[in-house]
C-alpha cells in the first residue's frame, strides 16, 4: 500500500516567485504541469485559470534588476499534477 500523502488542490492562481502572494509552497512539494491551447508549457512562471493566461519569459531579455522580463499569454489553461 502506498503511504504517500495526497496533494492539495491545485489553486486557480499560482506563481513558482517564492515573493509572490500566489506562491503556494505546499503545491510544488508535487511536480505541477500546466497544459496552455491544449500543448503542454515548460516555462510558465505563473497562471490563472478563470482568467485564462499564463505569464511566460520573453526570450533571454532581463531587465535592469537581472530578472526575465514577463509576457501575458491568453488562452485556455490546465493545471494537473503530473
Amino acid at each position: 500500500m502506498s503511504d504517500a500523502p495526497t496533494p492539495p488542490p491545485l489553486p486557480d492562481r499560482l506563481s513558482i516567485d517564492p515573493r509572490s502572494p500566489h506562491h503556494v509552497a505546499a503545491v510544488f512539494a508535487h511536480e505541477v504541469g500546466i497544459r496552455f491551447n491544449g500543448s503542454e508549457r515548460q516555462d510558465v512562471e505563473e497562471y490563472c485559470i478563470s482568467e485564462g493566461w499564463v505569464r511566460v519569459p520573453a526570450g533571454r531579455t532581463v531587465d535592469r534588476k537581472g530578472n526575465p522580463v514577463m509576457i501575458k499569454l491568453k488562452g485556455r489553461v490546465e493545471a494537473f499534477y503530473r
